[in-house]
């Protein structure tokens, strides 16, 4: 809907869809949601003016990584935020990733159902791995495109676990291009975008986000072409 400007000192990400009650808007990669303790630029510095005609700026209704580009909910409203969070809590969000892997499955869909757990070490930090004492996890995949030793996935998790995407895919053997936790770092980033979300209020919404300049070359290797 709108493109990414400058407001108030922060760089205001392109509005996707816009109600009186929700903004979904294109979450750049490399931002993330919400300031961490060391500082830095993050959304949060873009939501004063994402409050466009509300007295008060919008709230995100979910979680996003700061590697992942694309769809992002956020609630204009507190009624809203909070029927927002309940369909998110719920499961009822029907949340779509596209990927492109190193490798890939052989097969042309399935699932992946690796319980999930958090570990961290003083020399590492922390990051999350699959583990049967995990917490559980399912995603289901399906194959769009094959080329250059890359495939492009469509993700769809059924859970919403820390960098869920990321670590089944990892365990599958098959890493997210450019995933510098779970894989292999690259200039261009981590290739995981989150498409698309659906959302089951009345009337329903539905939002896309394009495929960003730095993951084209990648997903065009697959098989993708840009709409005209």
């Amino acid at each position: 809907m709108g493109r990414s400007h400058a407001g108030g000192g922060a760089a205001i990400p392109d509005i996707l869809l816009q109600t009186d009650a929700v903004l979904v808007i294109d979450k750049p990669a490399g931002l993330p949601v919400h300031a961490g303790p060391r500082g830095g630029a993050s959304l949060e510095d873009a939501l004063p003016a994402l409050a466009l005609d509300k007295k008060r700026p919008p709230q995100p209704a979910h979680r996003l990584d700061t590697d992942t580009a694309g769809c992002l909910v956020l609630g204009r409203t507190r009624p809203a935020l909070a029927e927002l969070g309940a369909l998110f809590a719920q499961g009822r969000a029907r949340k779509t990733y596209w990927a492109v892997v190193v490798g890939g499955p052989a097969a042309g869909s399935g699932r992946i159902d690796h319980p999930l757990r958090k570990v961290s070490s003083a020399a590492a930090g922390w990051r999350m791995e699959a583990h049967p004492t995990g917490q559980q996890a399912l995603t289901r995949w399906r194959v769009k495109g094959r080329g250059a030793g890359l495939t492009w996935l469509e993700l769809r998790p059924e859970t919403g676990r820390t960098h869920q995407l990321r670590v089944h895919c990892a365990a599958e053997g098959w890493p997210i291009l450019g995933d510098p936790f779970y894989g292999a770092a690259t200039a261009e980033g981590l290739h995981l975008l989150a498409r698309a979300i659906a959302l089951p209020l009345t009337p329903p919404l539905e939002a896309t986000a394009p495929v960003p300049a730095a993951m084209r070359a990648a997903f065009a290797a697959c098989g993708w072409q840009d709409a005209p």
